[in-house]
């Protein structure tokens, strides 16, 4: 029988944080009686001032001073980085406002997965940002004069015959098109358009490359808007996308790159503009008519060992490193209570109990087993020495006792950052301690749920003390790191890896406790974020995606953001090659051959990587991810290299990287993503 989520109790105690932000400055009243999100596509509107952009595709929109600014973005390139450009091409706002002594510049009233609602408590105006529109749609209430101005000079506005349409000519060459539910009346200056009392739906879009099929396009769909939308898991590798929509007609959205790629049109009622579309970061946005999306990813088999299995001719020498390396587990000689390191020392010791039961050599599991529940058990009963699991009741999630009173602890935990991270990990060796003790699983289950679910969460009937899916964001189809922390770039994310793991980790819980929809979920999410990394980080020789100057540097994102991406990683700079595929590849884990499938691909960032290591200071905890992936297409010329390093990253070791080069099949999938449309 598969255990039912939503009847995991809840265990860890109330934290009285000194360092979260006040989720009241902008979310709705009846918003905060919920766990609220800590790493969505709006964050930075409901952090500090609220007057960052954020990207909601294919627009940059900022709200501030009881308006809303749009831009369609234009872009800086170079060698090192690709960056969208924000700046207020037009900005709405009430000509006067309805109450002026609001202190607030907007209020969140509604959110979803593809979708919120920002409305403006001064005037009478609601904007439902619905990511994936090619329409800004504000909703005006009361009667209520409406200004649009811009920092751009209006060469030329016109409407149509009607008055429900108007087009605005500015001298930056963009040319934006107001559409209105009813008549209205408009009159411009040099760089504002102001308008008579007015209640209905104003729609305002750029006209792509001024052609004409394209405003065709745009006349032809302004009159159905989208409020909300969902994405549901309906069949196992299915994701469906759902829009509550108004107005009149059919709906028009955009769909990134990935999403071209997955969408099955067996499966839904769409029909695809590949003509219209507008230029993004993330590669071109095509329109798509339909009221439903089914998206259907490529499947991935979640095993606890390697895929191709392991050569009884290459046992022993893993035999004789797991040896050592279950010999050298010592608790007492564990230096630190950072969730982050801790977390990499539990899964790197559960490695080895897998390992162990690969090739056959059992007699070392009670070792292991012993030192993982060491090691795990005071972080789940609240006995661990200098830190440990605490509960945040302001927005719902686990933050770490040091988190809870100093922002830099443990990564930024405590304000949300990277829990993907830190607590895939923990989850990776709960997981495999219950999978070799059952009855220590059992007896555990509701901590090891509780710390799966600050991540895993699919909604208030799963668990109503977190948010939906804290991390994962189900327009991009990737996870975001950042937490609680204000960016004018955005969210970001630097290693899609350890984002890979945490749900392949929850998949293995699922495993372990014989739970079918955990499975599917983690399941599902894993291969999206494999093939999310596989279009916007892994950067291949001759892309299309970020032009010549950028692909000719790189071949590999270090840091990708909402509207940048940086060559640069948070810890160390461009020049550092080995890190910046080190960060993509950890930890070694079975599913690490699913992520770098693409053997071609492969040989391409391996060959950019090695020179790298020539320079003085390069540690040999990062050649041995280099090496473990050089072993997918040349295995004698990478085990001679492992075989000399000295040491190993905090979460890999000797044992584990000779696993992976005796274990890995070099396996080409058919590498759709390097066929993925632009």
């Amino acid at each position: 029988m598969t255990p039912a989520l939503a009847a995991t109790p809840f265990l860890f105690p109330q934290a009285p944080s000194t360092v979260l932000p006040d989720p009241s400055l902008f979310f709705s009243p009846r918003l905060q009686k919920n766990p609220l999100p800590t790493n969505s596509f709006f964050q930075n509107y409901v952090l500090n001032e609220g007057d960052q952009p954020e990207y909601i595709h294919p627009y940059l929109i900022k709200s501030s001073n009881s308006s809303l600014s749009i831009s369609f973005p234009s872009f800086l390139f170079n060698a090192s980085l690709i960056y969208q450009l924000f700046s207020a091409d037009l900005t709405i706002s009430a000509s006067e406002k309805n109450n002026p002594d609001s202190h607030k510049s907007h209020i969140i009233s509604s959110f979803n997965d593809l979708s919120v609602t920002l409305d403006l408590p001064s005037s009478n105006l609601r904007f439902f940002l619905v990511r994936g529109s090619p329409f800004l749609t504000c909703s005006v209430t009361g009667g209520t004069a409406v200004s649009i101005s811009t920092i751009h000079k209006i060469l030329s506005f016109t409407s149509n015959d009607s008055r429900t349409k108007y087009t605005i000519k500015l001298d930056n060459k963009q040319t934006w098109l107001i559409y209105t539910s009813s008549p209205i009346n408009m009159a411009h200056s040099e760089s504002s358009v102001a308008s008579d009392n007015f209640s209905g739906i104003i729609r305002i879009a750029m006209l792509p490359d001024s052609n004409p099929q394209n405003e065709a396009v745009l006349d032809q769909f302004s009159s159905c808007y989208p409020v909300s939308g969902v994405a549901a898991f309906t069949n196992p590798f299915t994701l469906e996308y759902k829009w509550k929509k108004k107005g009149q007609g059919d709906l028009l959205m955009l769909a990134h790159p990935l999403h071209r790629r997955l969408l099955s049109k067996d499966d839904c009622d769409v029909t695809v503009l590949k003509d219209f579309k507008y230029k993004s970061i993330d590669g071109n946005l095509v329109g798509i008519v339909g009221n439903s999306w089914v998206l259907k990813s490529d499947p991935i088999s979640v095993t606890w060992h390697s895929i191709g299995g392991i050569k009884k001719k290459s046992k022993a020498e893993i035999i004789s490193a797991l040896r050592k390396d279950v010999a050298a587990l010592n608790v007492s000689s564990i230096a630190t209570s950072n969730s982050y390191f801790y977390g990499k020392l539990i899964s790197r010791a559960a490695r080895f109990a897998l390992i162990a039961e690969e090739v056959s050599f059992l007699k070392v599991i009670p070792t292991i087993k012993k030192f993982l529940k060491a090691l795990i058990e005071p972080w789940l009963e609240g006995t661990f020495e200098g830190n440990g699991f605490l509960y945040d009741g302001k927005w719902g999630g686990i933050v770490t006792k040091q988190g809870a009173g100093d922002i830099a602890a443990d990564f930024g935990f405590g304000v949300y950052n990277d829990h993907h991270f830190h607590l895939g990990y923990f989850v990776y060796g709960i997981a495999v301690l219950a999978k070799i003790d059952p009855a220590w699983g059992r007896k555990y289950r509701p901590q090891a749920y509780s710390i799966m679910a600050d991540f895993m969460n699919l909604g208030r009937q799963s668990n109503p003390k977190y948010p939906r899916l804290r991390c994962f964001d189900l327009y991009k189809l990737h996870s975001w790191a950042s937490g609680l922390n204000e960016f004018a770039d955005g969210r970001n994310q630097e290693s899609t890896s350890e984002a890979v793991n945490a749900y392949y980790s929850a998949a293995l819980m699922g495993l372990a406790y014989g739970d079918t929809k955990l499975i599917a979920t983690g399941s599902i999410l894993a291969a999206l974020e494999i093939q999310a990394a596989q279009t916007w980080w892994h950067a291949r020789e001759g892309g299309k995606l970020y032009g010549n100057e950028f692909t000719k540097e790189n071949r590999v994102v270090g840091v990708l953001w909402s509207t940048k991406r940086d060559s640069s990683l948070w810890f160390s700079p461009p020049e550092s090659r080995e890190c910046r595929l080190g960060i993509q590849v950890l930890p070694l884990l079975p599913i690490t051959e699913v992520l770098f499938s693409d053997v071609g691909y492969v040989k391409e960032l391996v060959k950019w990587t090695l020179p790298a290591l020539q320079r003085n200071g390069v540690t040999e905890e990062w050649k041995g991810f280099v090496y473990a992936l050089e072993g997918i297409y040349d295995k004698e010329s990478a085990l001679k290299k492992i075989m000399s390093l000295n040491a190993f990253d905090d979460g890999n070791s000797r044992s584990n990287i000779l696993w992976w080069i005796h274990s890995i099949t070099g396996v080409k999938g058919d590498n759709k993503q390097n066929n993925l449309p632009v």
